[in-house]
This record gives C-alpha cells, structure tokens and sequence, in this order.
C-alpha cells in the first residue's frame, strides 16, 4: 500500500521504474511537511539526493497544487562542494522532472556559468538553482538578492561534511543566517553518508543552535561493502614508500577483469605517477584515464563525460572524484596506499555500483607495513559502521570579513542586526559585539596601522550608525575577489596554439629551462618558453620528470591512528597478518616493546655514527614534522648538536650528534609557548597563513578588472602589509586569523599538544644498541623526505635492505 503522503505523480514513478519509496525518503518529504529542518545520513546509493529534493518535486506535482499554478521565483537552492558534481545533480534531476510532466526548471551557477547567463537567473531565476558556498554568497552581495530569495522554501546542502568544518563552511554557514533573515520559514536540509557526528550536523544546521527543529533521518542500510586487501605475489610487504609500484601488473590484471575501475591515489603526484605505470604495463591498450584538480576544466569534464558514457575501463584520480559523481557502472574501487580515515574510505568506496542494495567491490593497496596496518584498521572500522571526520571549530575571522563586505555590498546594514543575524549560525555563536566592532573596523580602514591608506577603506559608518560602502566601486572589487579556496602559486600549462594542459606551482615552473622536460595529464612535454604568467610546451618523445604539486597530504585521523596503536597491541589478531608482518611485530616485542593506545614510545639507539631517538606518535605527517622543528630547536639550545629529522604519519626519527638520555624534556608542554611562537614567527608559515587570510578578508586583491595579479605580486604585497602589522599592529583581526590558521591547518597543534599530554602521563623510553624493526619505515625516508615518492621507491627498497638486517637481528651484537 502506498503512502498517502506521497504525490500520486511521484508514486507512480517510482513504481514504473520497479523501485519503491524508501523509508528515509519519506520521512524526508515528511519532516518538510511539518516544517521541519532536516539531516538525512544515508549510504551512498540509498537515493540521498533524490530524497532531498523529494519536498521539491511534491509542491510542484499537479496533485498537491489542486489546479493552482506552480510557484514562481527560486524555490530551492541546492549547495553543493563541487561544480561537477551540480552538473550531476541537474542530469538526474530533469529526468524524473520531465517524466512526470512537472512544470519546474532546473540551472546550475558556478564560476564557469557565462556573465549574461548569471544576469539572467537574478532577473528571472529558475525555479531550481544548483550552486557552490562561494557562487552563493556573490548571490548575496547584489541588491536584488532581497526580492530573489525571498520567496526561498528550501535549502539542500549535499555531502555536507564535505565543508561544514571548514571555511568554506564558515561561509555558508553565514549566507544561511541571511538567506533565513531574508525567508524565515526557508527549511534547511543536509545529506551526507559519513559523518560520525549527526548531532553536531545537527547543530550546525540549526538556526540559533535550536536542534530541536532539525529532525535527523537515518537511511535504509544497504549491503555491506566487499574489501579486500591487495597483497604481493610471493613477495613482502614493502617496509617503506607510498606508490605500491609492486602492486601495478596485479592491478593491471583487476582492471582488465572489470568493466570499469576507479583508482583513487592520495596525491596528484601519485595519480600521474601511477597512471604512468598503468600505461607503461597496458599491453592490451585498454582506455584508461586521469584526473586531479590541476588538469583544465576541459581535460576533467572530457575524462567526466567518457567515464558516464562507459567509455573507460579505468580511471586514476585523486580526491577531486570522491564526492557524489554517479557512475553507477564502476564495478570495483581500488585505493593506493593508506585511506588515512574510515569515512573517506567510506566515500570511495560508495563510488563502486552506487546502488543500495549491491555491495561496493574495493580493493586497498597498502604502499609499506605500517600501510597494511592502516588498511587492516580502516577495513576493520568501516565493517563495524565506525565513522570519522573533523571537529567543528569557531568560525574564521578573514570570512566573517568577507561576508560584512557582502552584506554592505547588497544594501546598508545596521550593525546590531548583522550581530543577531551571525550569531544565528554555529560557527560564529560565540562571536559577541567586540569581536565584530575589530572586524568593522578592518573592513572600514584595514585597521590602526593602515587607516591612513584610502585604499583599505572599504565601508564607512553614518551618523545614524548605519555601515554602507565607501563608493559603488567597492562591490565591483568584492565580486571579482570573494572566494574561500585559495590556491598555491600556480602557472598555466599551454601549447603554443593556446590549449591549456591545466597548471604547475610557480616555484617548479621557475626552475625550468627551454628544452627542459616533464610529465603532466599524463603525457610528456617539453618547455619552450616561460612568459606571462604561462608556461609554453610542446609534446616530446624525451624521457621525462615528474613534478611534485606540492599539494596537502591527506591527514590520518585520530580515530584511525587510535585503531592502528591497537592492532599494535592485540597479540592475538596477529595472526591474520601476512608473516613477514607478523614476524616484523614478534620482533619489535621482542628486542625493544611495542607503543600502546596512552603511551608514547621513543627509541633511541646509534647508527652510522650519529644517534637517533624515533618517536612513535601516531599523530600524522603534519603534527609529527611540527614536532621535528620543534625537537630540533631545543636540542639546538641544549647543546645536543641535532642533525635533523624525518617524519611520516605514525613517528617521527631525529638524529644528533650527541645521545639523548632524556627524552622527557625534549617534549614538556612549555614547548608550545616558547619554541612554538619562536618558530611560526621566525619562519614562513605565519607569513603562508596571513597570505591566504589577507585574500580571503579583502585586504589584498587578487584581481582587478582586466588584470590578475599573479601569485608572486600577491605574495609580495602581503608581504609588505604583514611587516608593517607585525611591527605596528601586532594585534590585528587578520595577525589573530593567520595565527589560527598556523595553528589548526599548517601545524596540527592540537594534536600536537595532545602528544606532549601523552608524554607527560607516560613515556616509555627505551634505549637500543641499533635500530628496532618498528623504526625502520621512517628511517628510510631520510634523505629522500623532499624526493617525490614513487620514483624513489626501487632506492627504499635497497635502503630499507640495508637497516633490515640490523633491525630483524635477534641476537645481540658480538
């Protein structure tokens, strides 16, 4: 019997394609009804977006509108982290559209859609709007953004975890307080399958915190997923590098056995690097294909559209395709090396069949030992419906900049309003009225020590206290600079007949000559000429080098290193462990001890005329090389002569040339406050994060009309600007912002400080005549740390050779 909540018109089509409602669907057009926000969590395949949009296509179905005519203006906005994946979304929306007959239109608006397209969707909307957080709040900032959204009834935000920790968060976050201010009964929807958390999506979701007006729906499970971990033929286990090279002629073989495959790696290098491989052993000449975020926007949509007409039997990738993009035929998802969280391979996962009621086929291609452990970790996890991801943080400084300029730039605000209204959405509850008068102030002068620049003043506030623009030109500069993500230093690809191949980093396009060669979007180019901002190539047959991007290591969750300290430990699961790692962990628990869930564990032991101390964190690559800095600057001071030092996720190997007999106060907390202001401040990273902020907040341009300024312009002016504040105004709203950046996204602090806490409890220390079996996966890295992995792998090999024999010794030195 059919639920009489839904429309006939959507009912029957549902039934003439032989599916049937799902339960979390209804409950989803049921939550709408009462009026209530929602949260769907969901597997991938269980119909998530459908679901959201469910409410959508009811008030549009003639049974419900009883011979009234549809609505008009925007209806529903749908927010999504991808461009591609609004172009997704709109393919598989106008299908059940238009086989119901619903008289409903459906546009997508992004950075990529024409001018006049954009002026036309303001004048006369679409009844559907497909967008990202960024094109959302430029919506915003026009004048006529009032009467364009006031009719709004609903917001749907997929893969909302995708975003919501981050600024990117911060900033739909904050356009939601106004698009609700503008359409208060506008109910707000989020659709995720991986959050840990629902009731902290909750939160977020709720206007002024309320949870009560969110209802939380859970989806139908569907079938469990099948994993498998790739091992090698007759070999070992790797002890160290990433790439997994060993594994390309098994890989190769699944590939040619399905359809379609999708290889997920966790770098661009890697994507290219082992989509060389896959080419390099293609005997058959199957088409395989390629895409990152560094390939052109007409390179990805190609790859895009030849994977949904079933023209590939593989495509490598990187997290650019993690989210959403519905190929329902891919038949198996393999992951390179470590997943580093069980909800991001979750996600991979759901790439594979992409139907409920279907197990997704994975494959998990650990690179070394500690990788399988991971694997093993994050398989265990996902099999036990165990989740991860990030927590939420308070809002940043820069964007809440960004968004009074917004504001300002569509109408005068009242500066009490704007407070109630920020303070509507989580990430800015705790924001009261000083903290916003410092944010007023640096967008109506650039602060103290800039004020008496013109250029810096942005707004300027009335007698009657009322904040408007200084000129009408401010909001043309808004427009073309707001935005969240902002990229390295970056230089586009091109042949000489102007296709763009997509973009390096600046630094590596530099260092380049005519006649220099290398590899990218997977063919073999060689430098012509480097001019305006483009690096000019032309196809060769020369051997080629690879370049390394330069791009954010994904980071190992906390969730899944606990897991990997506890496969450590568990004696009695070893035995599903392959025996050379098996034999690997018999061996550390023999000769030194193994590191357990509240304990952090460091070695020291000599080796090649230097000694080393190994600690064992867990903590990954980001924390642990903070640490290294901050290691090696007390040693500095102490007179320990350190030499340096190399990380990798799981530990961190510093060496000297003088022993460490104490390690305990190499690590006391006190560390964070003097070695760790020292270092930001000394270095660059302080400069890094006042960069991306001083974009963010408006207070450097990286645009102006007919001209953008290129990465090193922009870098230079900052510069400038951060010099003069640190000396002037040590205290700025923006100095504040990059110092919470430096902290969270460049060095990890927080688990930083939570591995000093771990010391302070308890650390075992235990000294070594030579290196222990469980030190030598980041004991081969030294040396090759800056080198990109995958070509270096065959040299691990050798090396890890060479500190094996040592380490795997059992009985003790003559």
């Amino acid at each position: 019997m059919s639920d009489p909540a839904i429309p006939p018109e959507i009912a029957d089509w549902f039934a003439g394609r032989d599916w049937r409602v799902r339960r979390h669907q209804a409950e989803m057009l049921a939550a709408a009804d009462s009026g209530r926000h929602a949260m769907l969590v969901a597997d991938t395949g269980a119909g998530k977006t459908l679901a959201g949009f469910l409410p959508t296509l009811a008030a549009f179905c003639p049974s419900r509108l009883a011979g009234a005519k549809p609505p008009e203006g925007l209806h529903t906005l749908y927010v999504s982290p991808l461009k591609a994946l609004a172009h997704d979304v709109q393919r598989n929306l106008i299908t059940p559209v238009e086989e119901m007959g619903l008289e409903l239109r459906i546009e997508t608006r992004s950075g990529d859609t024409p001018s006049d397209r954009k002026k036309r969707q303001r004048a006369r909307p679409p009844h559907v709007l497909l967008t990202t957080p960024e094109s959302l709040s430029l919506l915003l900032s026009y004048p006529d953004s009032f009467m364009l959204f006031e009719g709004l009834k609903r917001v749907v935000i997929d893969e909302i975890h995708a975003f919501a920790t981050q600024k990117r968060g911060d900033l739909l976050a904050l356009a939601l307080s106004r698009l609700q201010a503008i359409a208060p009964e506008m109910q707000r929807v989020g659709l995720s399958a991986t959050v840990a958390d629902p009731e902290g999506y909750r939160g977020w979701l709720a206007p002024w915190g309320d949870l009560d007006s969110v209802a939380l729906v859970e989806g139908e499970e569907g079938a469990d997923p099948e994993l498998e971990i790739l091992l090698p033929d007759g070999e070992r286990v790797p002890w160290g590098g990433h790439a997994a090279t060993w594994a390309i002629p098994q890989l190769y073989r699944r590939i040619a056995e399905n359809r379609t495959t999708l290889v997920f790696t966790n770098t661009r290098f890697l994507a290219e690097y082992v989509f060389q491989n896959l080419w390099d052993a293609n005997e058959d000449n199957l088409p395989i294909g390629i895409h990152h975020g560094s390939l052109s926007k007409e390179a990805r949509r190609k790859v895009e559209g030849a994977m949904a007409r079933g023209e590939l039997r593989a495509l490598v990738c990187t997290a650019s395709l993690d989210l959403g993009v519905d190929w329902g035929d891919v038949d198996l998802v393999v992951q390179m090396g470590a997943p580093k969280g069980s909800s991001r391979l979750l996600q991979r996962i759901g790439r594979a069949n992409h139907r409920l009621d279907q197990p997704s086929r994975a494959l998990l291609v650990p690179g070394n030992r500690f990788e399988f452990l991971e694997a093993t970790a994050a398989l265990d996890a996902v099999h036990e419906g165990q989740r991860d991801g990030e927590d939420f943080r308070p809002g940043g400084l820069d964007v809440l900049a960004q968004h009074v300029m917004a504001c300002a730039c569509a109408a005068p605000f009242d500066e009490a309003a704007l407070l109630a209204e920020v303070r509507s959405c989580l990430p800015y509850a705790g924001i009261d009225a000083e903290a916003l008068r410092r944010v007023l102030e640096f967008v109506a002068t650039g602060g103290y020590a800039l004020k008496a620049y013109d250029r810096f003043r942005r707004i300027v506030r009335d007698r009657d206290g009322t904040w408007r623009l200084t000129h009408p030109e401010q909001a043309q500069r808004h427009r073309l600079n707001a935005g969240i993500i902002v990229d390295s230093e970056m230089l586009d690809v091109r042949f000489r007949n102007g296709r763009s191949l997509g973009k390096v980093e600046e630094r590596f396009a530099a260092s380049l000559r005519p006649g220099d060669t290398f590899q990218f979007a997977g063919v073999n180019v060689e430098v012509e000429s480097l001019r305006d901002m483009e690096l000019v190539v032309r196809a060769s047959s020369k051997a080629a080098m690879i370049p390394s991007y330069g791009g954010l290591r994904l980071p190992l969750t906390t969730h899944l290193a606990g897991r990997v300290r506890e496969l450590l430990t568990d004696r009695a699961g070893w035995g599903r462990f392959p025996d050379d790692v098996r034999e690997w962990l018999e061996v550390q628990d023999w000769r030194s001890q193994l590191p357990g869930p509240d304990t952090l564990l460091v070695e020291t032991f000599p080796h090649a005329g230097q000694h080393y101390a190994v600690y064992y964190t867990f903590a990954g690559w980001n924390a642990n090389q903070s640490l290294g800095m901050l290691i090696t600057a007390r040693m500095e001071a102490r007179g320990l002569m350190p030499g340096g030092f190399v990380a990798n996720d799981y530990s961190l190997a510093v060496w000297g040339l003088k022993r460490v007999d104490d390690p305990a106060p190499l690590l006391s907390p006190d560390i964070l406050a003097e070695e760790f202001s020292d270092w930001v401040t000394q270095s660059h990273l302080l400069r890094r994060a006042f960069r991306e902020v001083a974009v963010i907040g408006g207070l450097v341009e990286r645009q102006q009309p007919g001209k953008r300024k290129s990465g090193r312009q922009v870098t230079f002016s900052t510069d400038l600007i951060y010099d003069v504040l640190r000396k002037h105004e040590p205290d700025h709203v923006l100095i504040e912002a990059a110092w919470a950046d430096a902290r969270a996204k460049m060095t990890d602090v927080a688990r930083l400080a939570e591995v000093l806490d771990t010391a302070a409890e308890r650390l075992d220390h235990v000294v070594l005549e030579r290196v222990s079996p469980l030190a030598v996966p980041v004991m081969v890295m030294i040396g090759r740390e800056a080198v990109p992995q995958g070509a270096q792998d065959d040299e691990l090999l050798l090396a890890a050779e060479s500190l094996e024999g040592a380490a795997m010794r059992v009985e003790p030195l003559a």
